[in-house]
């Protein structure tokens, strides 16, 4: 129990843009750390909080144990992410020229009569003929 106090002591609790400066990464990265589990975080008020190891810094993160596998891994991360975003795109760009070829398609039906209707010019005209 002890050493769950000491683990304690060197944790502080705080924001998503704090932790990333501490941690020399991204407020995304920071994110995608609580999803996966390997930052502890937690709600309050609205906000997310993160507990950040103080002796932790972005200076001391190179010199870890297993630093560059967690730049690794956050830089897949990363990778992921943006997959996710340009597929989206692309799914947005297809139903776009889908909807413009299906409107372009219907101009023809849209277009006014070329030949002009016997209509009065004005309406004492039209008046006159009932």
């Amino acid at each position: 129990m002890s050493e769950h106090r000491e683990e304690r002591r060197r944790e502080r609790r705080v924001s998503v843009a704090e932790a990333a400066e501490l941690l020399g990464i991204s407020k995304d990265a920071v994110r995608m750390r609580i999803r996966r589990g390997t930052l502890r975080s937690e709600r309050a008020g609205g906000r997310v909080h993160v507990w950040v190891d103080t002796d932790q810094g972005a200076d001391q993160n190179a010199d870890r144990p297993g630093a560059t596998y967690e730049l690794v891994e956050e830089l897949r991360d990363r990778v992921h992410f943006l997959e996710g975003q340009l597929e989206q795109a692309n799914e947005r760009d297809r139903e776009n020229r889908r909807i413009v070829a299906a409107l372009t398609s219907r101009i023809p039906e849209l277009e006014a009569p070329q030949e002009q209707r016997d209509a009065p010019e004005t309406v004492e005209q039209e008046q006159g003929r009932t």
